[in-house]
Formats: structure tokens, C-alpha cells, sequence
């Protein structure tokens, strides 16, 4: 497998200058710029400079909930202004929305441990909860689990490529919300990864057989419906090319410690059809027989805000109809670093890899330190975790849910909404069916931090 000339990705790109926020009856907003040093802080006019972008979100008049901060932050997106930042502010609480700026994980877990430090040291705030969504949620739970356990959760013997030193030390937040998360960034490059790529080198060229855009092959423009034989050959050569391009990046690696890279410090790693964008993801958005529902019932909330205990369906519609992305560099290609893949993407999976209607199977969850399912195994605060049953990122609620450790611990979905909260109109059967989810999801969640005690505990110390 030969490298070629590395474009860098570009996770996030904000024009401070061109940047307003939206204004919200009951809200004050203000930017800042976070740094390593808890008192190297500036709320005045942000800046390109060294640091990391934010904005604190207050309600106009605090009360009680203000004691309690909630901290929100993706992996890669800009979150500046996201839903959350506002829609909880609303609701009384203080809210720290920041992007970091980084492709090496341990960066963004640190860029995490700044905002904590920042929520600290900030007057009138108690407790904090730590708001993970998608890509984020795996950086949350990261930073939970190693701030409780310490370096061991991420430097053990079962994870492909360990945390830096740096990690030690973190302060833990006293509570975790995984909203909507997904699967992690490795899990989705491997359900995203394109098995039809014959040369590591070239996007162009394809194996038709792997084509999930081919009719031949259960295709349809309207909504797919692959044979169970396609797709275990497709999930199969998915685990295939996954496995190989790790094997090579753990070969690189090597020899960039032995001196003999291209490098002294890493080496460029591009993966056609590798991106784990949401137009890069395959098989399971064209087919919605895939991911449709789970293994057990839960609580599914509706527009009224009752609770039904049942068996949680996706009501999402087919999606990425328009054909194969893999021959745009720019779209779907993973542009990368030996180092930075082993730290976001590296996952161990086996021969038995596969998903279905309801879970997937064949991922060490523990293999990795950006995935939920395998953190929240030695997170102990109070855990809430929810999915929009109007995508597919839903289901691993479900797998969370039942390895995490906390004793306190909750699971609900909010039936219709999509993955960034909204109402799915295209999911609607009838106008107005699922009513105003980003409200009903924010009213649970606020009932979920407000309830009496839950974070009255005194504070665990963690021993590392």
C-alpha cells in the first residue's frame, strides 16, 4: 500500500468575524477563548489565535439550575451556536458550547479538560454535565472514563494504541449525557469504509460485485432492499479492507519508531471511500431494514411527552440514494495520519463482524477509547442516554445502555426526531405527528438533571 501527497482535513474553520449569535429571550451569550491554564482565559473578542473557541450561554435571571453547567462539545463539527447551547439555557441552566480545532484525539480530550477547568473555576457553578451528541459523545465519555479511572482506560493492554501521558490527571464531571450518539469514529469508518476499492491508491477502481448502488444487487432509488447473501459478503469485505488498512498503519507506525518512515514524527494515510461523513455512510441508510429497531423495549416518549414502554422502531426514511461517492476525493475520501488513525479509528474487529435489524456484532467495543459502548463500561456518574428514532445513529443507545456501569442510569428515544433534534417531517405519516421534538427532547432532559439528588452526592474520589 503505497501513501500519496497528503491534503490535510480540515476539521473546523470558524470566521470569528462573520460569526453572530442568535438571540434568545431569557439567554445571555458571550464568546471566549479557552486554553490549557484554567485562568488563561479571554471573554472579549474571539480570535484565530491559539486556544479553544467558545461561548457560555446563561439564563437572564440564574436560579438554582444555573449551579449546574452543562458542557457541549463535538469532535470535530462547530457547535458554537448547536440547539442544545440555547434550549438548555432556556431552561436555567449555565451552558458551555466550544469546538476544538484538532485532528489528534488526546487534543480533543484535552480541549475537553479546558472546558471542565473553565466550568470550575466559573462563580456560581456547583456541578458539571458533560453533553455528548453523535461524534461527540464518544469524545465525552473518553474524557469520563479517564478522568474516573485514569490512565489505565486507555493504556491497558486490550487498546490497539494507547493514550498519551498527557491524559493523566483529568477532572471528572459530575454526570455524563450521551445523546444521540453514534457508534464512535472508528465503528463508523469501519459501516462507512467502501469494500469495492481494489486499489488502496485509486478511488476509480471498484469490484461491480460491491456495488450497493447496482440493482442486480437489491438496489432501488426509492429505498433498497438487499438479500441477506449480499449483504453478509458486503459487511465481510467491509471487515476485510478494514483489517488490512489497520495492519498496515500498525506496520507504519513501527517504522516510524524505528526511524525508518517517511517521517520522524508520521506519515500521510489516504483511504478511498474511507470518510464517515453522513453521505459516506452505506448500506444501512439505503436499506432501513438494517438498524430498524431494538433488541428489548424501552421508554419511547411522545409529542405529549407520555412515556410508552415498547420496542423502538426508526422511522427514518431511505437516504443516500444518489450513488457511489467513493471517486470524490474531497466527499469520500478519509484523509489522514498513520498516528491520528490509530487514535480515532484503530477498533478491533473480528471475523464474525456483521449488523442486523437490531445490533451489530463482531466489535471490541473496549478496543478503542472514542467509542461509548466500550467507555461507559468504567463510567460511574449518573448516565443518560436517549435516541432519535428519525436516524440511525439510535441504536447504539441501546448497546450503551447495557454496558454501562453507572448504578444511575436512564434510556429513552423521542419518537420522529431526527439526529440534530429536529421534528423528521419526511418521517411523518400525517402533518404534525410527532409535534415539536427538540421541546420534548429538552423537556425530558431537564427533568432528568432537575430531579431531586441526583447530583447531591458528595463528590467520588476515583481512584487511579
Amino acid at each position: 500500500m503505497k501513501k500519496l501527497i497528503f491534503t490535510p482535513c480540515i476539521l473546523f474553520l470558524s470566521i470569528f468575524s462573520h460569526f453572530s449569535l442568535a438571540e434568545t429571550e431569557g439567554v445571555t451569550s458571550s464568546f471566549l477563548r479557552l486554553t490549557q491554564s484554567a485562568n488563561n482565559l479571554s471573554e472579549s473578542t474571539p480570535s484565530l489565535d491559539k486556544g479553544i473557541p467558545g461561548v457560555i450561554y446563561k439564563p437572564l435571571n440564574p436560579e438554582s439550575k444555573s449551579k449546574i453547567a452543562i458542557f457541549v462539545m463535538h469532535a470535530a463539527a462547530d457547535y458554537l451556536s448547536f440547539t442544545p447551547c440555547t434550549e438548555l439555557a432556556k431552561r436555567g441552566y449555565t451552558v458551555l458550547c466550544a469546538n476544538n480545532n484538532t485532528q489528534d484525539y488526546d487534543q480533543k480530550i484535552l480541549a475537553v479538560k479546558s472546558g471542565v477547568q473553565y466550568l470550575r473555576n466559573l462563580e456560581g457553578v456547583e456541578k458539571i454535565v458533560l453533553f455528548g451528541h453523535s461524534g461527540g459523545s464518544g469524545l465525552m465519555s473518553a474524557y469520563q472514563n479517564i478522568a474516573e479511572n485514569g490512565l489505565k482506560a486507555c493504556q491497558n493492554k486490550n487498546i490497539i494504541f494507547p493514550c498519551s501521558d498527557e491524559l493523566s490527571n483529568l477532572s471528572p464531571a459530575d454526570g455524563l449525557m450521551l445523546i444521540d450518539p453514534n457508534w464512535g469514529d472508528a465503528t463508523m469508518m469501519l459501516l462507512s469504509i467502501d469494500p469495492a476499492v481494489i486499489d488502496e491508491n485509486n478511488g476509480l477502481k471498484l469490484d461491480p460485485s460491491l456495488n450497493l448502488f447496482d440493482e442486480h444487487n437489491g438496489f432501488n432509488k426509492k429505498g433498497a432492499h438487499y438479500s441477506k447473501s449480499f449483504i453478509r459478503r458486503y459487511q465481510h469485505a467491509q471487515a476485510i479492507r478494514y483489517n488490512k488498512i489497520l495492519k498496515f498503519a500498525l506496520s507504519r507506525e513501527q517504522k516510524i519508531k524505528q526511524g525508518k518512515g517517511l517521517y520522524q514524527d508520521d506519515e500521510p494515510l489516504i483511504i478511498p471511500g474511507g470518510d464517515s461523513q453522513v453521505l459516506d455512510n452505506k448500506l444501512y441508510p439505503q436499506d432501513v431494514s438494517l438498524m430498524s429497531h431494538t433488541i428489548k423495549p424501552w421508554p419511547l416518549i411522545h409529542p405529549d411527552e407520555s412515556e410508552e414502554n415498547t420496542l423502538i422502531h426508526s422511522v427514518r426514511p431511505p437516504m443516500n440514494l444518489e450513488g457511489s461517492l467513493t471517486g470524490q476525493m474531497h466527499q469520500s475520501t478519509a484523509s489522514t495520519t498513520i498516528l491520528n488513525y490509530l487514535k480515532n479509528f484503530a477498533i478491533r474487529v473480528n471475523d464474525n463482524f456483521s449488523y442486523d435489524e437490531t445490533s451489530i456484532h463482531g466489535v471490541d467495543w473496549s478496543s478503542n477509547y472514542s467509542t461509548s459502548a466500550g467507555n461507559v463500561k468504567g463510567i460511574s456518574v449518573p448516565l443518560l442516554t436517549m435516541g432519535m428514532t428519525g436516524s440511525w445513529e439510535y441504536l447504539s443507545v441501546e448497546t450503551i445502555y447495557q454496558n454501562a456501569k453507572s448504578s444511575d442510569k436512564k434510556i429513552a428515544f423521542v419518537d420522529g426526531a431526527n439526529h440534530l433534534f429536529q421534528t423528521c417531517t419526511q418521517c411523518e405519516k400525517s402533518k404534525g405527528q410527532y409535534g415539536d421534538t427538540a421541546n420534548t427532547l429538552f423537556n425530558y432532559i431537564d427533568k432528568w438533571i432537575s430531579f431531586p439528588g441526583r447530583f447531591d452526592k458528595e463528590s467520588i474520589t476515583f481512584k487511579h
